[in-house]
Protein backbone atom coordinates (compact mmCIF):
# COMPACT_ATOMS: atom_id res chain seq x y z
CA UNK A 1 0.00 0.00 0.00
CA UNK A 2 1.70 3.69 -1.10
CA UNK A 3 2.07 5.69 2.01
CA UNK A 4 -0.10 8.57 2.04
CA UNK A 5 1.12 12.03 0.75
CA UNK A 6 1.58 14.71 3.53
CA UNK A 7 -1.79 16.76 3.85
CA UNK A 8 0.20 19.56 6.05
CA UNK A 9 2.30 22.07 5.11
CA UNK A 10 3.90 23.16 8.42
CA UNK A 11 7.13 21.99 8.92
CA UNK A 12 6.24 20.40 12.26
CA UNK A 13 3.68 17.97 10.92
CA UNK A 14 6.15 17.21 7.79
CA UNK A 15 8.77 16.37 10.38
CA UNK A 16 6.02 13.88 12.07
CA UNK A 17 4.73 12.79 8.53
CA UNK A 18 8.25 11.45 7.99
CA UNK A 19 8.87 10.14 11.01
CA UNK A 20 5.87 8.02 10.96
CA UNK A 21 6.99 7.08 7.53
CA UNK A 22 10.79 5.78 8.33
CA UNK A 23 9.07 3.96 11.33
CA UNK A 24 7.75 1.25 8.40
CA UNK A 25 11.44 0.39 7.93
CA UNK A 26 11.97 -0.97 11.57
CA UNK A 27 12.22 -4.82 11.99
CA UNK A 28 13.52 -4.95 8.34
CA UNK A 29 16.66 -2.92 9.16
CA UNK A 30 19.34 -3.13 12.37
CA UNK A 31 18.64 -1.04 14.86
CA UNK A 32 21.86 0.33 15.45
CA UNK A 33 21.85 1.19 11.51
CA UNK A 34 18.50 2.32 11.26
CA UNK A 35 19.34 6.26 11.70
CA UNK A 36 22.00 5.72 8.90
CA UNK A 37 19.11 4.64 6.52
CA UNK A 38 16.93 7.35 7.28
CA UNK A 39 19.36 10.24 7.48
CA UNK A 40 21.37 8.61 4.33
CA UNK A 41 18.44 8.90 2.26
CA UNK A 42 17.55 12.49 3.80
CA UNK A 43 21.21 13.36 2.71
CA UNK A 44 20.55 12.14 -0.62
CA UNK A 45 17.38 14.08 -0.90
CA UNK A 46 19.04 17.14 0.54
CA UNK A 47 21.72 16.64 -2.34
CA UNK A 48 19.66 16.33 -5.45
CA UNK A 49 17.26 19.16 -3.70
CA UNK A 50 20.10 21.86 -3.62
CA UNK A 51 21.22 20.37 -7.18
CA UNK A 52 17.69 20.68 -9.04
CA UNK A 53 17.47 24.24 -7.52
CA UNK A 54 20.80 25.61 -8.83
CA UNK A 55 19.82 24.13 -12.50
CA UNK A 56 16.52 25.90 -12.46
CA UNK A 57 18.48 28.84 -11.21
CA UNK A 58 21.33 28.29 -14.01
CA UNK A 59 18.23 27.34 -16.50
CA UNK A 60 16.83 30.93 -16.20
CA UNK A 61 20.34 32.66 -15.85
CA UNK A 62 20.62 30.82 -19.29
CA UNK A 63 17.40 32.06 -21.22
CA UNK A 64 17.49 35.45 -19.52
CA UNK A 65 21.32 35.87 -21.32
CA UNK A 66 19.84 34.64 -24.76
CA UNK A 67 22.20 31.65 -24.67
CA UNK A 68 21.28 29.20 -27.38
CA UNK A 69 19.76 25.92 -26.63
CA UNK A 70 22.66 23.69 -27.35
CA UNK A 71 24.94 25.59 -25.41
CA UNK A 72 22.66 25.76 -22.04
CA UNK A 73 22.09 22.83 -22.23
CA UNK A 74 25.82 21.93 -21.67
CA UNK A 75 25.89 24.26 -19.63
CA UNK A 76 23.60 22.86 -17.45
CA UNK A 77 25.54 19.64 -17.24
CA UNK A 78 28.68 21.75 -16.31
CA UNK A 79 30.16 20.66 -12.72
CA UNK A 80 31.83 23.98 -12.26
CA UNK A 81 28.58 25.80 -13.12
CA UNK A 82 27.73 23.65 -9.33
CA UNK A 83 30.29 23.56 -7.45
CA UNK A 84 31.40 27.39 -8.34
CA UNK A 85 28.27 27.90 -6.30
CA UNK A 86 28.82 25.23 -3.35
CA UNK A 87 26.85 22.62 -4.37
CA UNK A 88 27.57 19.41 -4.70
CA UNK A 89 27.99 17.95 -8.65
CA UNK A 90 25.06 15.16 -8.76
CA UNK A 91 25.37 12.68 -11.85
CA UNK A 92 23.05 12.30 -13.85
CA UNK A 93 22.35 8.33 -12.71
CA UNK A 94 22.63 9.75 -8.77
CA UNK A 95 20.11 12.64 -8.73
CA UNK A 96 16.71 11.98 -6.88
CA UNK A 97 14.54 11.77 -10.47
CA UNK A 98 16.63 8.79 -11.15
CA UNK A 99 16.43 6.76 -8.38
CA UNK A 100 12.74 7.50 -8.20
CA UNK A 101 12.07 6.27 -11.55
CA UNK A 102 14.93 3.17 -11.35
CA UNK A 103 13.65 1.65 -8.00
CA UNK A 104 11.52 -1.13 -7.46
CA UNK A 105 10.31 -3.93 -4.79
CA UNK A 106 13.58 -5.88 -5.84
CA UNK A 107 16.54 -3.35 -6.44
CA UNK A 108 15.92 -0.60 -4.52
CA UNK A 109 19.02 -1.06 -2.32
CA UNK A 110 21.08 -1.64 -4.84
CA UNK A 111 20.17 1.57 -6.53
CA UNK A 112 20.72 3.70 -3.36
CA UNK A 113 24.15 2.17 -2.81
CA UNK A 114 25.27 2.55 -6.21
CA UNK A 115 24.08 6.34 -5.99
CA UNK A 116 25.92 6.87 -2.94
CA UNK A 117 29.38 5.20 -4.56
CA UNK A 118 28.67 7.96 -7.12
CA UNK A 119 28.01 10.96 -5.36
CA UNK A 120 30.88 9.83 -2.83
CA UNK A 121 33.38 9.21 -6.37
CA UNK A 122 32.15 12.32 -7.46
CA UNK A 123 32.81 14.66 -4.84
CA UNK A 124 36.12 13.97 -2.70
CA UNK A 125 34.44 15.67 0.38
CA UNK A 126 31.97 13.64 0.97
CA UNK A 127 34.25 10.49 1.45
CA UNK A 128 33.29 8.46 4.58
CA UNK A 129 29.96 10.86 4.72
CA UNK A 130 27.62 8.26 2.86
CA UNK A 131 26.55 5.08 3.75
CA UNK A 132 26.44 1.68 1.90
CA UNK A 133 23.99 -0.49 3.44
CA UNK A 134 20.55 -0.43 1.38
CA UNK A 135 20.99 -3.49 -0.26
CA UNK A 136 21.56 -5.90 3.10
CA UNK A 137 19.83 -8.90 2.76
CA UNK A 138 17.27 -8.00 5.85
CA UNK A 139 16.60 -4.54 4.04
CA UNK A 140 12.68 -4.50 2.72
CA UNK A 141 13.38 -3.15 -0.53
CA UNK A 142 9.34 -2.69 -0.62
CA UNK A 143 9.71 -0.30 2.36
CA UNK A 144 12.43 1.51 0.50
CA UNK A 145 10.48 2.05 -2.04
CA UNK A 146 7.17 3.46 -0.29
CA UNK A 147 10.17 5.90 1.39
CA UNK A 148 11.54 7.27 -1.83
CA UNK A 149 7.79 7.66 -2.83
CA UNK A 150 6.92 9.32 0.11
CA UNK A 151 9.95 11.72 0.01
CA UNK A 152 9.29 12.94 -3.37
CA UNK A 153 5.69 13.64 -2.74
CA UNK A 154 5.36 17.54 -3.83
CA UNK A 155 4.31 19.13 -0.62
CA UNK A 156 6.90 17.44 1.10
CA UNK A 157 9.51 18.97 -0.87
CA UNK A 158 7.94 22.00 -1.29
CA UNK A 159 10.08 24.68 0.80
CA UNK A 160 8.14 27.83 0.92
CA UNK A 161 10.13 30.08 -0.56
CA UNK A 162 13.02 29.08 1.48
CA UNK A 163 16.57 27.87 0.26
CA UNK A 164 16.98 24.03 0.01
CA UNK A 165 19.97 23.55 1.75
CA UNK A 166 18.44 25.44 4.81
CA UNK A 167 15.21 23.15 4.65
CA UNK A 168 16.69 20.20 4.66
CA UNK A 169 19.70 20.90 7.21
CA UNK A 170 16.45 21.94 9.23
CA UNK A 171 14.88 18.59 8.72
CA UNK A 172 18.35 16.51 9.25
CA UNK A 173 18.61 18.51 12.88
CA UNK A 174 15.01 17.55 13.87
CA UNK A 175 15.65 13.80 13.00
CA UNK A 176 19.16 13.83 15.18
CA UNK A 177 16.85 14.98 18.41
CA UNK A 178 14.70 12.24 16.95
CA UNK A 179 16.90 9.68 16.95
CA UNK A 180 18.72 10.37 20.28
CA UNK A 181 15.61 10.28 22.33
CA UNK A 182 14.26 7.33 20.49
CA UNK A 183 17.60 5.41 21.42
CA UNK A 184 17.65 6.17 25.49
CA UNK A 185 20.86 6.09 26.61
CA UNK A 186 23.03 5.58 23.59
CA UNK A 187 21.39 8.81 22.20
CA UNK A 188 23.04 10.80 24.61
CA UNK A 189 26.73 9.04 22.94
CA UNK A 190 26.28 10.84 19.47
CA UNK A 191 23.95 13.94 19.93
CA UNK A 192 24.32 16.82 22.47
CA UNK A 193 20.92 18.77 23.90
CA UNK A 194 20.39 21.86 20.87
CA UNK A 195 20.02 24.35 24.43
CA UNK A 196 23.06 22.71 26.12
CA UNK A 197 24.92 23.37 22.97
CA UNK A 198 23.61 27.27 22.82
CA UNK A 199 24.58 27.52 26.17
CA UNK A 200 28.31 26.90 25.07
CA UNK A 201 28.26 28.43 22.11
CA UNK A 202 26.89 31.89 23.43
CA UNK A 203 29.27 31.76 26.47
CA UNK A 204 32.78 30.66 24.52
CA UNK A 205 31.89 33.24 21.53
CA UNK A 206 33.33 31.88 18.80
CA UNK A 207 33.44 34.27 16.61
CA UNK A 208 36.66 33.71 14.44
CA UNK A 209 40.01 30.93 14.43
CA UNK A 210 40.34 27.39 15.33
CA UNK A 211 37.56 25.36 16.95
CA UNK A 212 38.09 21.67 17.85
CA UNK A 213 35.89 18.73 19.39
CA UNK A 214 37.63 15.86 20.54
CA UNK A 215 34.08 13.38 21.17
CA UNK A 216 32.38 15.25 18.35
CA UNK A 217 29.21 12.70 17.82
CA UNK A 218 26.87 14.09 15.09
CA UNK A 219 28.70 17.34 15.30
CA UNK A 220 25.93 19.26 17.10
CA UNK A 221 28.17 21.34 18.66
CA UNK A 222 30.39 22.50 15.66
CA UNK A 223 27.23 23.13 13.88
CA UNK A 224 25.73 25.09 16.85
CA UNK A 225 29.13 27.01 16.37
CA UNK A 226 29.07 27.93 13.58
CA UNK A 227 25.55 28.96 13.08
CA UNK A 228 26.45 31.14 15.96
CA UNK A 229 29.00 33.12 13.89
CA UNK A 230 26.39 33.20 10.62
CA UNK A 231 23.35 34.50 12.90
CA UNK A 232 25.69 37.28 14.51
CA UNK A 233 27.86 38.43 11.56
CA UNK A 234 26.50 36.84 8.67
CA UNK A 235 27.10 33.60 6.22
CA UNK A 236 30.20 35.56 4.76
CA UNK A 237 31.56 35.20 8.19
CA UNK A 238 30.77 31.58 8.50
CA UNK A 239 34.84 30.22 7.10
CA UNK A 240 36.23 32.18 9.48
CA UNK A 241 35.67 29.63 12.11
CA UNK A 242 38.04 26.14 11.00
CA UNK A 243 35.91 23.68 12.26
CA UNK A 244 37.79 20.17 13.88
CA UNK A 245 36.43 17.49 15.32
CA UNK A 246 36.62 13.34 15.70
CA UNK A 247 35.07 11.00 17.38
CA UNK A 248 36.16 6.55 17.81
CA UNK A 249 32.67 5.35 15.97
CA UNK A 250 32.82 5.11 12.64
CA UNK A 251 28.66 5.65 11.73
CA UNK A 252 28.48 8.65 14.45
CA UNK A 253 31.42 10.47 12.42
CA UNK A 254 29.27 9.75 9.20
CA UNK A 255 26.69 11.19 10.72
CA UNK A 256 28.94 13.88 11.92
CA UNK A 257 29.99 14.34 7.94
CA UNK A 258 26.73 14.50 6.79
CA UNK A 259 25.50 17.05 9.10
CA UNK A 260 28.13 19.70 8.47
CA UNK A 261 28.20 19.01 4.20
CA UNK A 262 23.76 19.59 4.61
CA UNK A 263 25.00 23.00 6.83
CA UNK A 264 27.54 24.03 3.90
CA UNK A 265 30.45 23.32 6.55
CA UNK A 266 33.80 22.47 5.23
CA UNK A 267 35.17 20.66 8.68
CA UNK A 268 38.67 18.74 9.22
CA UNK A 269 36.72 15.72 11.04
CA UNK A 270 40.01 13.15 10.64
CA UNK A 271 41.08 10.67 8.28
CA UNK A 272 39.19 7.82 10.11
CA UNK A 273 36.90 7.19 13.07
CA UNK A 274 39.68 7.05 15.94
CA UNK A 275 40.14 7.67 19.76
CA UNK A 276 41.35 10.61 20.82
CA UNK A 277 43.75 9.20 23.78
CA UNK A 278 45.61 6.52 21.24
CA UNK A 279 44.87 8.21 17.82
CA UNK A 280 44.86 12.24 17.67
CA UNK A 281 43.62 12.78 14.50
CA UNK A 282 45.05 16.27 14.83
CA UNK A 283 48.21 16.54 16.37
CA UNK A 284 49.71 19.87 16.41
CA UNK A 285 46.46 21.87 16.31
CA UNK A 286 46.65 24.93 18.93
CA UNK A 287 42.49 25.59 19.16
CA UNK A 288 41.38 28.98 19.98
CA UNK A 289 38.38 26.86 20.86
CA UNK A 290 37.72 23.68 22.26
CA UNK A 291 34.01 22.94 22.63
CA UNK A 292 33.16 19.09 23.81
CA UNK A 293 30.47 16.82 25.32
CA UNK A 294 32.45 13.57 26.23
CA UNK A 295 30.92 10.09 27.25
CA UNK A 296 30.29 10.60 31.23
CA UNK A 297 32.43 8.56 33.36
CA UNK A 298 34.05 6.68 30.74
CA UNK A 299 36.19 3.47 32.35
CA UNK A 300 37.49 1.63 29.05
CA UNK A 301 39.75 3.89 27.44
CA UNK A 302 43.30 3.72 26.37
CA UNK A 303 45.42 4.71 29.31
CA UNK A 304 48.92 5.58 28.78
CA UNK A 305 50.80 6.85 31.95
CA UNK A 306 53.88 8.47 30.12
CA UNK A 307 51.13 10.80 27.57
CA UNK A 308 52.69 14.23 27.64
CA UNK A 309 48.98 15.55 28.03
CA UNK A 310 48.83 14.36 31.69
CA UNK A 311 50.39 18.07 33.05
CA UNK A 312 48.53 17.87 36.35
CA UNK A 313 48.35 14.60 37.10
CA UNK A 314 47.76 11.05 35.43
CA UNK A 315 43.63 10.25 34.91
CA UNK A 316 42.45 7.33 36.70
CA UNK A 317 41.87 3.50 34.79
CA UNK A 318 38.18 3.39 36.19
CA UNK A 319 37.27 7.25 34.71
CA UNK A 320 38.08 9.49 32.11
CA UNK A 321 36.75 12.74 32.93
CA UNK A 322 40.07 14.36 33.92
CA UNK A 323 41.59 12.80 30.59
CA UNK A 324 38.79 14.73 28.69
CA UNK A 325 39.76 17.79 30.40
CA UNK A 326 43.42 17.55 30.28
CA UNK A 327 43.25 16.76 26.60
CA UNK A 328 41.61 20.25 26.05
CA UNK A 329 43.97 22.10 27.65
CA UNK A 330 46.20 20.39 25.57
CA UNK A 331 44.75 21.30 22.34
CA UNK A 332 44.37 25.17 23.37
CA UNK A 333 46.43 27.81 22.65
CA UNK A 334 48.25 30.25 24.37
CA UNK A 335 44.77 32.32 24.90
CA UNK A 336 41.87 29.99 24.17
CA UNK A 337 39.74 29.05 25.98
CA UNK A 338 37.70 25.73 26.23
CA UNK A 339 33.90 24.33 27.60
CA UNK A 340 33.38 21.01 28.29
CA UNK A 341 30.48 19.10 29.73
CA UNK A 342 31.11 16.27 32.40
CA UNK A 343 29.09 14.66 34.83
CA UNK A 344 28.93 16.57 38.29
CA UNK A 345 31.07 13.66 40.51
CA UNK A 346 33.59 15.80 38.37
CA UNK A 347 33.62 18.64 40.73
CA UNK A 348 34.15 16.86 43.91
CA UNK A 349 35.21 13.12 43.32
CA UNK A 350 37.69 12.76 46.15
CA UNK A 351 38.84 9.01 45.10
CA UNK A 352 42.64 9.71 43.82
CA UNK A 353 44.12 10.77 41.54
CA UNK A 354 41.15 13.08 40.64
CA UNK A 355 41.36 15.33 43.96
CA UNK A 356 44.96 15.95 43.52
CA UNK A 357 44.69 16.50 39.34
CA UNK A 358 41.78 18.92 40.57
CA UNK A 359 44.03 20.79 42.99
CA UNK A 360 46.88 21.01 40.33
CA UNK A 361 44.23 22.65 38.02
CA UNK A 362 43.48 24.93 40.06
CA UNK A 363 46.74 25.96 41.17
CA UNK A 364 47.76 26.54 37.68
CA UNK A 365 44.74 28.84 37.22
CA UNK A 366 43.34 27.44 34.73
CA UNK A 367 40.05 26.85 35.28
CA UNK A 368 37.86 29.83 34.65
CA UNK A 369 33.97 28.76 35.91
CA UNK A 370 32.26 26.31 36.59
CA UNK A 371 28.61 25.92 35.96
CA UNK A 372 25.98 23.02 37.73
CA UNK A 373 23.29 22.36 34.86
CA UNK A 374 19.56 21.70 35.80
CA UNK A 375 18.57 17.82 35.98
CA UNK A 376 17.03 16.03 32.58
CA UNK A 377 18.85 18.34 30.35
CA UNK A 378 19.52 14.64 28.97
CA UNK A 379 16.67 12.24 28.12
CA UNK A 380 19.91 9.60 27.61
CA UNK A 381 20.26 9.60 30.80
CA UNK A 382 20.09 10.55 34.69
CA UNK A 383 23.47 11.94 35.49
CA UNK A 384 23.33 15.11 36.49
CA UNK A 385 26.27 17.09 34.60
CA UNK A 386 28.39 20.69 34.91
CA UNK A 387 30.30 22.65 32.75
CA UNK A 388 33.98 23.54 32.89
CA UNK A 389 34.84 26.55 31.74
CA UNK A 390 38.96 26.28 30.95
CA UNK A 391 41.50 29.11 30.44
CA UNK A 392 44.69 29.45 29.50
CA UNK A 393 45.33 33.12 30.16
CA UNK A 394 42.81 34.71 32.50
CA UNK A 395 44.88 38.28 32.45
CA UNK A 396 43.31 41.39 30.72
CA UNK A 397 45.35 40.39 27.34
CA UNK A 398 46.15 43.46 26.88
CA UNK A 399 44.29 44.76 23.85
CA UNK A 400 41.50 43.08 24.32
CA UNK A 401 40.86 45.20 27.56
CA UNK A 402 39.38 42.41 29.55
CA UNK A 403 39.12 41.91 33.17
CA UNK A 404 41.79 40.43 35.03
CA UNK A 405 40.47 37.20 36.49
CA UNK A 406 44.15 35.91 37.60
CA UNK A 407 43.50 33.38 40.95
CA UNK A 408 39.56 33.93 40.84
CA UNK A 409 37.13 31.31 39.43
CA UNK A 410 33.43 32.06 38.61
CA UNK A 411 30.80 29.54 40.19
CA UNK A 412 27.42 29.57 38.97
CA UNK A 413 24.27 27.28 40.47
CA UNK A 414 21.92 27.11 37.42
CA UNK A 415 20.59 23.54 38.94
CA UNK A 416 16.36 25.83 38.83
CA UNK A 417 16.87 26.67 35.00
CA UNK A 418 15.29 25.26 32.73
CA UNK A 419 11.59 24.26 31.89
CA UNK A 420 10.59 20.43 31.49
CA UNK A 421 9.34 19.91 27.77
CA UNK A 422 7.58 16.66 29.19
CA UNK A 423 7.70 14.13 32.30
CA UNK A 424 11.35 13.05 31.28
CA UNK A 425 13.37 16.10 29.44
CA UNK A 426 14.43 20.00 31.03
CA UNK A 427 15.25 22.72 27.98
CA UNK A 428 17.05 25.50 28.67
CA UNK A 429 15.00 28.59 27.82
CA UNK A 430 16.70 31.49 25.76
CA UNK A 431 16.59 33.64 28.85
CA UNK A 432 18.23 30.97 31.32
CA UNK A 433 21.26 30.86 28.44
CA UNK A 434 21.50 34.82 28.26
CA UNK A 435 21.59 34.71 32.21
CA UNK A 436 24.10 32.23 32.46
CA UNK A 437 26.24 33.48 29.36
CA UNK A 438 25.67 37.23 30.00
CA UNK A 439 27.06 36.74 33.88
CA UNK A 440 30.12 35.12 32.61
CA UNK A 441 30.88 37.59 29.96
CA UNK A 442 30.65 40.39 32.76
CA UNK A 443 32.78 38.59 35.18
CA UNK A 444 35.44 38.42 32.50
CA UNK A 445 35.34 41.58 30.94
CA UNK A 446 34.14 40.35 27.32
CA UNK A 447 31.02 42.16 27.70
CA UNK A 448 32.71 45.28 28.06
CA UNK A 449 35.13 45.28 25.43
CA UNK A 450 32.70 44.46 22.85
CA UNK A 451 30.60 47.35 24.04
CA UNK A 452 27.93 46.33 26.19
CA UNK A 453 27.10 47.71 29.80
CA UNK A 454 27.18 44.35 31.91
CA UNK A 455 28.92 44.80 35.41
CA UNK A 456 29.84 41.53 37.19
CA UNK A 457 28.24 41.09 40.60
CA UNK A 458 28.09 38.15 43.22
CA UNK A 459 24.66 37.05 43.51
CA UNK A 460 23.39 35.38 46.67
CA UNK A 461 22.40 31.72 45.29
CA UNK A 462 22.97 31.68 41.77
CA UNK A 463 26.94 33.01 41.02
CA UNK A 464 30.04 33.78 43.12
CA UNK A 465 33.42 34.91 42.44
CA UNK A 466 35.98 32.89 44.69
CA UNK A 467 40.06 33.65 44.92
CA UNK A 468 42.03 31.05 45.39
CA UNK A 469 42.36 30.96 48.80
CA UNK A 470 38.68 30.51 49.42
CA UNK A 471 38.87 27.16 47.23
CA UNK A 472 41.47 26.09 48.79
CA UNK A 473 39.51 26.47 52.35
CA UNK A 474 37.17 23.89 50.82
CA UNK A 475 39.90 21.46 49.92
CA UNK A 476 39.86 22.12 46.08
CA UNK A 477 35.77 20.73 45.71
CA UNK A 478 34.25 22.79 43.07
CA UNK A 479 30.60 22.34 43.40
CA UNK A 480 29.11 26.06 42.91
CA UNK A 481 26.44 25.04 46.03
CA UNK A 482 29.52 25.44 48.07
CA UNK A 483 29.92 28.95 47.32
CA UNK A 484 27.24 30.74 46.08
CA UNK A 485 25.31 30.36 49.32
CA UNK A 486 21.52 30.50 49.15
CA UNK A 487 19.21 32.74 48.21
CA UNK A 488 17.90 35.61 50.68
CA UNK A 489 15.21 34.82 52.01
CA UNK A 490 12.18 37.35 51.88
CA UNK A 491 10.18 37.43 55.40
CA UNK A 492 6.63 36.48 55.87
CA UNK A 493 4.13 37.94 58.44
CA UNK A 494 2.67 35.16 60.22
CA UNK A 495 -1.18 34.21 60.03
CA UNK A 496 -3.53 36.13 61.90
CA UNK A 497 -3.81 33.48 64.39
CA UNK A 498 -0.45 33.71 65.37
CA UNK A 499 -1.10 37.56 65.75
CA UNK A 500 -3.29 37.54 69.15
CA UNK A 501 -1.78 41.35 70.03
CA UNK A 502 -2.78 42.82 66.79
CA UNK A 503 -5.88 41.24 66.66
CA UNK A 504 -6.96 42.83 69.78
CA UNK A 505 -5.46 46.35 68.33
CA UNK A 506 -7.92 46.01 65.49
CA UNK A 507 -10.92 44.66 67.54
CA UNK A 508 -9.97 47.93 70.14
CA UNK A 509 -10.15 49.89 66.92
CA UNK A 510 -13.31 48.74 65.79
CA UNK A 511 -15.54 49.90 69.41
CA UNK A 512 -13.32 53.11 70.13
Amino acid sequence: MPVQKVGATGQAEIHDALWRATEKLRGSVDVAAYKEFVLGLLFVRYLSEAFDQRRAELAEELAADGVPEEEGDARLESRDEYTGHGVFWIPREARWSTIRANVSSRNAGDVLDDAMKTITWENPRLAGALPVVFSRDQVDHGRLVELIQFMSDRRFTSTEGRPAPEVWSERFEHFLEYFARAEGKRGGEFHTPHSLAQLIVETLEPYEGRLYDSACGSGSLLVAATRFVERNLGRDHAADLLVHGQDVNERTLRLARMNLAIHGIDGNLGDHPADVFSNDQHPGLAADFVMTHPPFNMSAWPRDENDDRWRHGVPPAANANYAWLQHALWKLAPRGTAGVVLANGSMSSRARPDGEIRRALVEADQLACMVALPSQLFRTTSIPACLWLLAKDKSGQGSKHLADRRGQILFVDARDAGRLVDRTERVLTGDDISKIAGTYHAWRGTASARGAQLTYEDEPGFCFSADSATVREQDYLLTPGRYVGSLPQVPQEPPVSLRPASLMKDLYAIFD
